[in-house]
């Protein structure tokens, strides 16, 4: 049976990447709402069997530069009330955060580049037991604190919320397993420019480690994917 996929987007290059071939492997058709289309978080969050949304380069306090994130925090607020599985990644992540009520904030500090995370006991028994000892991609500069009902499954040596869980439905990834790590890579570096500059992030450097690291990154996404889609209850 083909299951629905709605994957909400706020910059082009930040897209599904690795994991839209994993989603159709598992029997997903996912469609794109971007930010700007008509249909933007329109029509009902409940519906899709899946909700996905990505990262983007804004923070979810700018609600007054950009209004469409009061929008979006209803219409995922909505659907993870309801206990819909819901993914988000980075700014995603963050905004399930704000939609339960938790804060936002600046970290003090960027963190981009790869580093390893340290995973708690619930993070070592849940789909990103997979992530032990690898070295995943961040990209950004702020945190949050944990809605109620939420367990940190992860750390870095700078923050301590890396990625939080919500029952079996709904999950929060501070860092990007689905980055795509060859040439789409400079897709980012490029439409990250000035913050990677304003950062002092060498860009050869990184491109260089994210090609060295990729193929280990794109396996373990493939797991932690695989085994969370796995557990998901999916409407009749």
């Amino acid at each position: 049976m083909e299951k629905t996929a709605l994957v909400l987007r706020h910059v082009h290059f930040e897209d599904l990447g690795s994991f839209a071939q994993l989603l159709e492997d598992a029997g997903y058709r996912f469609v794109y709402s971007d930010v700007g289309d008509l249909d933007f978080c329109k029509g009902d969050p409940l519906e899709p069997d899946l909700l996905v949304v990505l990262g983007g380069p804004i923070g979810v306090y700018e609600h007054s530069a950009y209004p469409f994130i009061t929008v979006e925090r209803e219409f995922i607020r909505t659907r993870v009330v309801a206990d819909r599985p819901t993914m988000g990644i980075c700014l995603g992540a963050q905004l399930i955060v704000s939609a339960l009520g938790a804060t936002v904030f600046p970290s003090g500090s960027k963190e981009i580049g790869f580093s390893s995370l340290r995973l708690t006991d619930a993070g070592r028994a849940s789909p990103l037991r997979h992530l032990e000892g690898v070295a995943v991609l961040h990209w950004h500069g702020d945190t949050y604190s944990l809605p109620l009902g939420a367990t940190n499954l992860a750390s870095s040596s700078l923050i301590e919320q890396q990625a939080f869980a919500i029952g079996p439905a709904i999950l929060g990834l501070q860092f990007h397993l689905e980055a795509e790590t060859e040439k789409a890579f400079d897709r980012w570096l490029v439409g990250h420019a000035f913050e990677l500059a304003s950062a002092g992030i060498d860009i050869s450097a990184l491109r260089f480690e994210a090609r060295e690291r990729g193929p280990l990154l794109r396996e373990v996404a493939t797991l932690v994917l695989r085994d969370w889609l796995a557990q998901l209850r999916v409407k009749p």
